[in-house]
């Protein structure tokens, strides 16, 4: 090769050489400042993220980046499904349920959650022991078909501290739309102390007056028994648990005990259905209702145990439409409509039906009772297959009640018809039946019909059947004789004014 043509060769390969190393350069440059590009729209993206957290915004589809700390997701009540109802524990509202610590507000707070939710289930569980003031868990603005689910205790307050000058109730349900309280639970109104301090102004039963003579351990109820606490005590007792202004209320499964004063009460009150439920009491606990019913209509209670210091089921003014059947009574005083018409006041009761009944060891058996003075009426009421045993006075109407020493003489009365009295059987202590109606408005259209009833010869004196301007009619043979019915219809009867009638 010739010397023009190696320094030829020599010089095409420096520029070539250099041409390329340019090009290198030139290309790690670019690529330098597209990387920069990305980094940067990256970073300004985040930073729009950060101010914009919490709005609503569309994500890139195509884009794998995602920020480091994902935003929290907000907790909301959890909305009612087919397979998923929505549940409320009182624990996880902050209830410790020790039976110490007060847990009102942790039911208050898990009471606003459900209340918001239709069919929410409110959970006190099972193994813990609530202690709870005085709560009303009020509508009308909630949802309807709220569920109460009662496994655990729930517990009252040993001092009147929290009932503060005197309250009506404990535990509270207003303006509600198919309200459920059911469980295997427990409802622990701790009456003691309430008791202890019964004071003689407190009204007892009026138709002690027919005992009291007779059975000197029921006199002995009326001796009031002092305590520390007296001073202290309001002047009102608390019903353990009460619904008011309701509509298709059910209480079922639940034991409510030791109620100050009445366990379970409704007022004006539709549709409402109490079953399997029991209540507990002693016998000498005064003014302790098992269940009380007053402006209620619609009303079916069944398959329940009932014993207390008083009547185990009142049915008060402005009922109507109330079947009870599958009850067990007892200790109490019975099965009682009224007392009615106290204060001269009116009172309407209709279509009452008690039947398939055991009553053991109960002051009445079914009863009757309203107050001199008053008006309004009780008519269509049916007593069927009612078992007593060891009742003082199995069969009673009176509307000459009273509650006091002493009450005055008045004309005006609640006018009774329609009374019937259908295959009660059993044992009495005093007196199978006490008839006492109006002088000027007698009971009309009392009828009895298979009533066996025998003493249970023990040291009690027997007192014979009493009837007092009471007719009707005897449809079989009585066992004793009830030869004190009167026949037809009063020769004069007052007429109620319009006003008085219902």
């Amino acid at each position: 090769m010739s010397p023009f043509t190696f320094r030829s060769l020599t010089l095409l390969l420096l520029v070539s050489l250099l041409i390329w190393s340019a090009t290198f350069r030139t290309c790690n440059a670019r690529r330098g400042k597209h990387s920069r590009q990305i980094r940067s729209f990256r970073t300004s993206m985040y930073k729009k993220k950060g101010k914009n957290h919490g709005s609503s915004h569309q994500h890139n589809p195509g884009s794998r980046s995602k920020p480091e700390n994902p935003p929290p997701v907000a907790l909301v009540p959890p909305k009612k499904g087919h397979n998923s109802p929505a549940i409320f524990d009182v624990l996880h509202f902050g209830a410790k349920g020790d039976g110490k610590t007060d847990d009102t507000k942790a039911f208050q707070a898990a009471w606003a959650a459900a209340c918001k939710v239709e069919a929410s289930t409110i959970i006190i569980p099972s193994k813990y022991e609530f202690l709870v003031g005085p709560i009303s868990f009020s509508g009308p603005y909630c949802q309807h078909n709220i569920v109460f689910q009662i496994d655990g205790t729930i517990i009252a307050p040993t001092n009147f501290n929290p009932f503060g000058s005197g309250l009506f109730q404990w535990l509270e349900f207003t303006k509600l739309v198919g309200i459920t309280i059911q469980g295997t639970g427990l409802i622990d109104g701790r009456g003691a102390i309430w008791w202890q301090d019964y004071s003689s102004n407190d009204p007892l039963d009026g138709e002690l007056k027919l005992i009291a003579p007779l059975n000197a351990s029921v006199a002995n109820l009326q001796t009031p028994v002092s305590s520390s606490f007296v001073g202290k005590m309001p002047n009102i007792k608390p019903t353990a648990l009460r619904f008011y202004g309701s509509f298709n209320v059910t209480v079922t499964g639940i034991t409510i005990r030791n109620s100050p004063q009445c366990h379970l009460k409704f007022d004006s009150c539709v549709g409402v259905s109490v079953y399997s439920l029991n209540v507990l009491s002693p016998a000498d606990s005064p003014n302790t209702d098992g269940i009380h019913l007053q402006n209620s209509r619609e009303v079916l209670i069944h398959n329940t145990n009932l014993a207390c210091g008083d009547d185990c089921i009142s049915i008060q003014t402005g009922c109507s439409n109330v079947y009870i059947h599958s009850v067990n009574c007892g200790p109490g005083h019975g099965i009682s409509i009224g007392g009615l018409g106290k204060d001269n006041t009116k009172a309407c009761v209709a279509n009452i039906t008690v039947r398939d009944i055991n009553m053991k060891n109960t002051m009445n058996g079914v009863r009757i009772k309203t107050w001199q003075g008053g008006s309004g009426s009780v008519q269509g009421v049916l007593f069927s297959n009612i078992q007593v045993s060891e009742v003082q006075v199995p069969i009673i109407i009176d509307q000459f009640y009273c509650d006091k020493s002493k009450c005055k003489n008045q004309t005006t009365a609640v006018a009774l018809s329609g009374i019937t009295y259908e295959r009660i059987r059993g044992t009495y202590t005093v007196k199978p039946v006490h008839f006492a109606c109006s002088d000027s408005l007698p009971c009309t259209e009392v009828t009895l019909n298979t009533i066996a009833l025998k003493p249970l010869e023990e040291h009690y004196h027997m007192y014979d059947p009493f009837c007092w301007r009471t007719f009707g009619e005897l449809y079989s043979t009585t066992v004793p004789p009830i030869n004190c019915l009167e026949t037809g219809k009063p020769l004069k009867n007052q007429i109620q004014t319009y006003h008085d009638a219902c």
